[in-house]
């Protein structure tokens, strides 16, 4: 369940004062890192129960465990029963999907896999595979019904790559309000959740970064925001890619032509008050460029606002922020 952390350089200085300590977690999970800080009087130790968390999301998600259930449901296991992990994810795709009219789609798997984007090494594309992946993609073509996901072609397969991290994310902010922690930092795999404030009573803060030449330039912060009980998520084109014939193609596939996405923009960041939302809302804006973006955004029923770093018709580097309140 890799997802490019691109993203999120966390910019505070996390000091304990008074009676408050400080608590802080890092570690694997998903294909990728994460960092979970908090303040609590009662200084509790909270990993094991972190643990537990993520083995059961990726016990639920992961395409990597061929136990999962996301793999059952895709080779179409009929003993598999789903479970509200399961529920929750594809009733955010599917929501995403039908606010992007499909740009947003979680049966995209096997056109992802085939240009190289999952575990195995993509293969040779020609318009005439990706018409005929393209076939096996379509998110009205699946749903659940009687605890049972049903599906048009049993070949079809679900991907929540572009929710899982932000889910599992709000899944932990989740945990630690239950337990009375109030003031916390969550990031997995660059999905961030911010509630509270820090002891001395300073907002929480991270950067964005700057887009890169390639995958592997050192991360420099282009912008830096106060998260005030808010999500971010950065999603961008600069360090996840395939290249074929000298030429890069982005990680940031359009479901309708079953090809890369090419457009100006170069990373898209979104903040608002949940994450798996959050998630699906960069990556939507990955896929149908700067303008689209911006309309999906000021259109929002809810409290969203971007920063988009893009390419001028210049090909500078330009960047553009849009605050909605709704």
């Amino acid at each position: 369940m890799r997802k490019l952390f691109y993203t999120l350089l966390i910019c505070c200085s996390l000091l304990a004062c008074n009676n408050v300590k400080k608590q802080q977690f890092m570690g694997i999970t998903q294909g990728s890192y994460y960092s979970i800080t908090y303040f609590d009087e009662q200084n509790r130790d909270f990993s094991h129960d972190f643990d537990s968390i993520f083995k059961e999301i990726e016990s639920t998600l992961s395409l990597w465990d061929e136990n999962s259930i996301i793999r059952k449901v895709n080779r179409n296991d009929t003993s598999v029963v789903l479970n509200q992990i399961f529920i929750d994810n594809f009733n955010y795709a599917m929501r995403a999907a039908e606010l992007s009219g499909g740009y947003f789609d979680p049966t995209v798997g096997p056109l992802v896999q085939a240009w190289g984007f999952h575990f195995k090494e993509g293969m040779e594309m020609t318009p005439e595979i990706v018409d005929s992946l393209k076939q096996l993609v379509g998110y009205r073509k699946i749903k659940i019904e009687n605890g049972k996901v049903i599906k048009e072609n049993p070949n079809m397969t679900l991907d929540f790559n572009a929710v899982a991290q932000g889910y599992t994310t709000d899944v932990i902010g989740d945990f630690l309000l239950s337990k009375n922690v109030n003031d916390f930092l969550v990031d997995v795999g660059g999905e961030i959740l911010a509630r509270g404030r820090k002891p001395n009573g300073d907002i929480w803060k991270v950067g964005i970064e700057k887009p890169a030449e390639s995958k592997d330039a050192v991360r420099i912060v282009q912008e830096i925001v106060e998260l005030d009980n808010r999500s971010i998520v950065t999603s961008g084109n600069y360090r996840k890619y395939v290249e074929r014939g000298g030429k890069r193609y982005s990680h940031s596939l359009n479901p309708m032509t079953g090809y890369p996405s090419e457009n100006t923009l170069l990373s898209a960041t979104i903040i608002a008050e949940n994450t798996a939302w959050t998630d699906c809302l960069a990556s939507i804006c990955m896929v149908v460029g700067l303008e689209k973006a911006i309309e999906i955004v000021e259109s929002s029923d809810y409290d969203v606002d971007a920063y988009f770093i893009y390419l001028d018709d210049d090909g500078e580097v330009k960047d553009f922020w849009v605050i909605h309140n709704s």
